[in-house]
This record gives structure tokens, sequence and C-alpha cells, in this order.
């Protein structure tokens, strides 16, 4: 039995960015893809998602998604 760290999820049909964390897990940006629509984030890491999932445009949501990617160091990990 071993740990793998679960780095790469599926991409979502409606993924527009993926980033990565300090370990490599994925943060994904989805959402809508024209102007105004709305857009979140999800970190695989942790499991923190954003704080206004229905209401923030690409330019914060990439925003809170790459400040929360370039402070978490949380990889989610299951047993295979």
């Amino acid at each position: 039995m071993k740990l793998s760290p679960h780095t790469m999820p599926v991409e979502p049909a409606d993924l527009l960015i993926r980033l990565h964390n300090l370990v490599g897990a994925a943060v994904d940006v989805t959402g809508g893809r024209g102007y105004g629509e709305p857009t979140r984030w999800i970190c695989h890491g942790c499991g923190v998602v954003s704080d206004m999932p229905k209401e923030d445009l690409l330019l914060f949501t990439r925003r809170k998604a790459n400040g929360h990617a370039s402070e978490c160091r949380a990889a989610y990990h299951r047993l295979g």
C-alpha cells in the first residue's frame, strides 16, 4: 500500500485555466467563456473553492486562484 498524490484530476468540460499549487495539485478555474459570465475556482489539493462561486468574472477569479496556488502546500492523497 502506498500514498500517491491526486494531482491531475479529469478536466471538466468548462475548464478555462489549470494552475498548480506548490506541491503540484491542480487548481482549476471553470465557468463561462464569454465576458461577464461567472467563473469559479477549486483547489484539488486542499478542497477550498471560490468564496463567490457564481459572481466572479474571470479576471478576479484568475487572480484569486493564482494567489491561492502560490500559497497552498496541500496535496490530496488516497490509498492505492
